[in-house]
């Protein structure tokens, strides 16, 4: 009964929501790694976007500050200046990359939603970072389909983040490993899914957890056996696959 017990309030200890923060199982834990490594070094626009985005509806869309702390270090280890972003939302990644790259770098920035992107651009305009997003509103495939078409663009990016519709994975891929250089990154965000990608199929799933799934997975699959890229998988926010295209 103690076991079981125990059991049980390791189980309520969990994130029951874990999309937008960690993948981790204990909330303590986690806390502890924002309060210690990350809300000590984000940038203070940064920390002005991330509060501003929680009283969004929608804020379970925004990448995580630790994802955000991750990729604003990654794009300075590889020395990136030309970059692309696909799925914007408020702009917290899109942040993180702008402040990353020098003062010529440049992101083409593409979403759906110009009114979601407006929430952070004073912010991102106050950062003083503004000149380096050409921010794009639309369906991201038909610019990548334009961009394709040039020869100029291919081995163009030196990193590129995807945050998007996930039933487009696999479509956007074909399509930007032609566009990011031989030794550039592409990022995949939310490839874990809120966990739900060894989830057993009986299991009690939101509808759009459950709806996405498959495609997370179609792409998981593809991405593994790609010999175009190396890849390496990270529970950091909900998930995170890097791709470094070798050829």
């Amino acid at each position: 009964m103690a076991a079981n017990g125990e059991s049980q309030q390791n189980q309520a200890g969990r994130h029951q929501e874990v999309g937008h923060k960690s993948l981790l199982q204990s909330d303590a834990l986690y806390q502890y790694i924002l309060e210690t490594s990350v809300y000590p070094r984000e940038p203070e626009p940064m920390k002005e976007l991330r509060e501003l985005t929680a009283k969004h509806p929608w804020n379970l869309m925004t990448t995580s500050a630790d994802e955000g702390q991750f990729l604003n270090m990654l794009l300075k280890l590889i020395n990136a200046k030309n970059t692309m972003e696909i799925g914007v939302y408020t702009g917290y990644s899109l942040l993180a990359t702008a402040l990353a790259i020098p003062h010529d770098g440049k992101i083409l920035a593409m979403d759906i939603n110009r009114e979601n992107y407006e929430i952070g651009l004073p912010v991102i305009q106050k950062a003083g970072v503004a000149h380096k997003i050409d921010f794009r509103e639309g369906p991201a495939m038909p610019v990548l389909d334009q961009l394709v078409q040039d020869e100029k663009n291919h081995g163009m990016y030196d990193f590129i983040f995807v945050d998007a519709d996930k039933d487009n994975y696999i479509n956007y891929h074909k399509r930007l490993i032609d566009l990011v250089k031989v030794g550039g990154l592409i990022g995949y965000d939310n490839t874990l899914w809120n966990g739900s990608v060894v989830a057993p199929p009986e299991a009690p799933l939101r509808k759009y957890v459950r709806y996405y799934r498959d495609f997370v997975l179609e792409l998981n699959k593809a991405l593994a056996v790609d010999p175009r890229i190396e890849i390496c998988m990270l529970p950091v926010g909900d998930g995170i696959t890097l791709c470094r295209r070798i050829s």
